[in-house]
């Protein structure tokens, strides 16, 4: 198994991938033409009809075909057991730094919300994307074992030698009828074969096959020990139907919601198709707007400021109230509205190319500003990049009818200390 790693945005030739296997080359020799077949398959199933854009094989006079990875990023894995890594584009960092990053942007969704996991604790520099993902969730079973796992009462029906609990009159008369020592009984004991550990027991044994990680299989089989009492979960959605999260089971909300991701590959853009090969990736976008979201909630928690996600209030017409509006951002105080959208794209220094903003951006940041009533000043909020850091004057557009749109541009290094930057600006701005 060997994993080479690739950069969004970073075009892939076939000579480019040989050179990166080295002397390796000739083991995977069919590994260009084995990625260019999962994209084709990738990209033409409906499921995935929008990632074409995102991820696509093209060509050049010079090079011939090549492959590139735009808003993707995470894991493929092909059939001849070659992993290809594509981090984010995250500029003036190493690649250890990149997936750090990029986990704690992970961190910001949805379904990871809770209990987070340590990954200052890990070593990242010599581990692919999934094999971090199996050592964060061996970390949190191991911190759920040293807790003590829960228990629960199940009933369970057998034919003992003792009478146990409530005798079943039918069953007994029909199994013991020759066998007057036996009582066929229903009782309940306290057990660990509840649906909660029957998932995480299912999670391990799957994991320990995966991992190629001497020190997650290690870990992976230690833990395994625990669950020896345990059920396997012959029904994986059965028993996550069963389960509800409540003071009780508190401590297993995280380990769950990744359990979910490794058993039925939530939270992931999954596929696996006829080319046997697999993959796990995430849309940038989504990412990074959850995660600009997260942090500005966090440095306005004890304000008087509310901040809300993916709001739906408005729409581009009345009659008929059609075509929803749906800023990434609003940050609102009474009735006075600060509208941010995130774009995970990089933009440049040429004023006369617009610096890379599209036009179409635009033309959304315009509807906003025309239906959010209150809201002097739309923010964009892109990636901090090499070229943008060297420009001498904020990116600000102004129209004759008070439609103004700033930029601004989160250091991804420093995020904490960029959104707080932010915060001054944008209060500033509603303040004057």
């Amino acid at each position: 198994m060997k994993c080479i790693s690739v950069r969004e945005y970073e075009e892939l030739y076939e000579e480019k991938l040989n050179d990166m296997l080295g002397k390796d080359a000739n083991k995977y020799k069919d590994s260009f033409n084995k990625l260019v077949s999962f994209i084709e398959e990738f990209t033409a199933s409906p499921d995935n009809e929008d990632a074409y854009q995102f991820m696509s094989v093209k060509k050049n006079r010079q090079f011939g075909e090549y492959v590139t990875f735009k808003n993707y990023v995470g894991l493929v894995e092909l059939d001849n057991g070659l992993q290809i890594e594509i981090l984010p584009k995250i500029e003036m960092v190493s690649d250890e730094e990149v997936k750090r990053i990029f986990l704690n942007m992970l961190k910001s969704m949805k379904d990871f919300e809770g209990r987070t996991f340590n990954i200052s604790s890990l070593k990242a520099d010599n581990m692919n994307l999934y094999e971090i993902f199996i050592s964060l969730y061996l970390q949190e079973t191991y911190r759920l074992v040293k807790k003590g796992l829960k228990s629960a009462y199940n009933t369970i029906e057998d034919n003992l030698s003792v009478l146990k609990g409530k005798l079943k009159i039918k069953e007994h008369i029909t199994k013991n009828l020759t066998h007057k020592d036996k009582f066929y009984v229903s009782h309940d004991e306290y057990t660990l074969n509840r649906p909660e550990n029957r998932l995480i027991r299912t999670t391990l044994l799957l994991l320990i096959n995966q991992t190629k990680n001497n020190n997650n299989k290690k870990l992976c089989k230690q833990l395994l020990n625990y669950f020896e009492t345990v059920d396997v979960s012959y029904n994986v959605d059965a028993d996550f139907s069963v389960i509800t999260i409540d003071r009780a089971n508190k401590d297993y909300e995280t380990l769950l919601k990744w359990s979910k991701v490794f058993l039925k590959h939530k939270s992931f853009t999954t596929f696996s198709g006829q080319t046997k090969s697999k993959a796990l990736l995430f849309q940038m976008d989504k990412l990074f707007e959850s995660y600009v979201a997260k942090l500005l909630k966090y440095e306005l928690a004890n304000s008087v400021y509310n901040v809300s996600t993916q709001d739906s209030g408005y729409y581009l017409f009345d009659s008929p109230r059609k075509f929803k509006l749906r800023p990434d951002i609003v940050v609102s105080q009474n009735e006075s509205n600060i509208i941010l959208d995130t774009k995970w794209k990089n933009l440049n220094t040429n004023e006369r190319d617009n610096y890379g903003i599209s036009q179409s951006d635009m033309y959304q940041m315009y509807a906003y500003s025309k239906k959010y009533k209150n809201a002097p000043v739309i923010w964009l909020l892109y990636p901090l990049n090499k070229e943008v850091q060297t420009l001498k004057k904020d990116i600000s557009f102004n129209s004759n009818d008070n439609v103004k749109v700033n930029t601004f541009f989160i250091n991804l290094s420093s995020p904490t200390e960029s959104i707080k930057e932010l915060v001054n600006k944008m209060i500033g701005n509603v303040i004057s």
